[in-house]
């Protein structure tokens, strides 16, 4: 290459990495990411309440918060920008009208008015400096804290009602399924729990208003109104021109169509979409808990979402005749589709827990086959998971291990406690 054409291309690279999102892989160099540090949300759990919020059992904050410090500090270490998402909403929010439109969206999607307290609750909320009100619409507003004058209906005077005006959002520190970045743009999704779908509103919000997104025209591939659910543990870019989606508990085919028909509508990179289905249980929660790209030609997986011979449903969606309908074929292997999209010879999987039968199935539940790439062939994982990382590092991969005794307890590892922002392209 010239020098006249090596500036140029660097020139291109730079530009690039200017907009604020920029993904086209799922292993390229991991520049900026967006984190949740735990918080009182996860102290508002409690046992007759777990499975409303989606949660197995109840963290440690002062463990969870360090062991999460920690895995910041591992991003950190390795040059990577680390944008929290609670600072991204305060400096949102900082607006007075904003703010109050984003009260009264908030207080509309959590039910509010349903039992109405709506005005109570924004005149509470607005009493707070931004700062302190993002933190009480995140851990939750229980009815203790306003004053007994002021509950004036039964059900908020009953002692043995539900204790909370507004419930908390503990799974907040999973940053990677309310949205996913997608080429320049990224998908602002509908959640398919009660309890995780306001968290969407927030990066609504953030990319409209922050000053960070705001100029920058960020095309919504799939917005949060979309009546079919979609969530980014189930969103893997594999390349610039390929997507992989898990047709999963929280994951609908009709999301997944209607996302690939904006995407080849709307932009000319992305060519193919590939639904992958996998069962739909809470231990498979998402694509993301039993598969993974590591590197160029490696990815994780858990064995038992395959069928004998390795058979699975693979479909792939690409440019259709008009934009209603895409063309899709069927496939049945999913290694055989992955080497036909990615154009390999070759690919390897690598089995969490080593294929074993207990402990691949101890390794997945404890997030195993979930790992970050913060670039080719390089990853942060659960510690806990020994018998996984032994055999990433038996395949090459560098394997950056993180604290995991209470972060774990979510049931989402260190992919899932990720968006990224900015990858370099690979």
């Amino acid at each position: 290459m010239s020098s006249i054409g090596a500036i140029t291309s660097q020139r291109e690279k730079q530009q690039k990495l200017r907009h604020p999102i920029h993904v086209t892989s799922e292993i390229g160099t991991l520049r900026t990411v967006l984190l949740k540090r735990p918080g009182k949300e996860v102290e508002n759990l409690t046992p007759e309440f777990l499975e409303r919020l989606l949660f197995d059992d109840i963290p440690y904050l002062p463990i969870i918060q360090r062991e999460h410090d920690y895995f910041a500090e591992t991003l950190k270490n390795r040059g990577i920008e680390v944008l929290y998402l609670e600072k991204l909403v305060v400096e949102t929010l900082s607006n007075v009208e904003i703010k109050k439109q984003f009260v009264d969206d908030i207080l509309r999607e959590s039910k509010a008015n349903v039992n109405g307290a709506a005005k109570l609750l924004k005149e509470y909320l607005l009493s707070f400096s931004t700062a302190d009100m993002v933190d009480k619409v995140m851990s939750g507003i229980l009815k203790k804290e306003i004053e007994a004058s002021k509950r004036t209906h039964l059900y908020e005077l009953m002692e043995d009602h539900y204790p909370f005006y507004l419930d908390p959002m503990p799974n907040l520190y999973f940053t990677r399924d309310p949205a996913a970045s997608i080429g320049n743009g990224l998908s602002i999704n509908r959640m398919r729990e009660p309890a995780r779908r306001r968290e969407s509103l927030f990066m609504q919000y953030i990319i409209n208003h922050h000053p960070r997104f705001s100029g920058h025209d960020v095309p919504v591939w799939l917005n949060r109104d979309y009546g079919f659910p979609i969530e980014g543990g189930d969103e893997l870019v594999l390349s610039n021109e390929v997507v992989a989606i898990g047709v999963s508990a929280r994951t609908s085919a009709r999301a997944i169509e209607r996302l690939a028909l904006n995407l080849f509508e709307k932009q000319d990179s992305i060519k193919k979409v590939v639904a992958v289905e996998i069962p739909k249980c809470r231990a498979f929660m998402h694509l993301d808990t039993v598969f993974t790209m590591v590197d160029y030609d490696k990815f994780t997986i858990h064995p038992e979402i395959q069928g004998p011979q390795g058979n699975m449903n693979v479909y792939i969606l690409e440019k259709g005749l008009d934009n209603e309908h895409a063309k899709i074929t069927h496939r049945i292997n999913l290694q055989e589709a992955l080497k036909e999209v990615l154009h390999l010879d070759d690919l390897v999987l690598i089995p969490c827990g080593g294929g074993d039968e207990i402990a691949a199935s101890r390794e997945q539940w404890n997030d195993g086959s979930n790992t970050l790439a913060i670039s080719p062939g390089v990853v942060v994982t659960y510690d806990r998971n020994y018998i996984s990382n032994d055999l990433l590092r038996q395949h090459g991969i560098e394997v950056l291990e993180i604290g995991s005794s209470e972060l774990s307890r979510g049931r989402g590892g260190p992919r899932c406690m990720s968006m990224p922002i900015v990858r370099e392209d690979i």
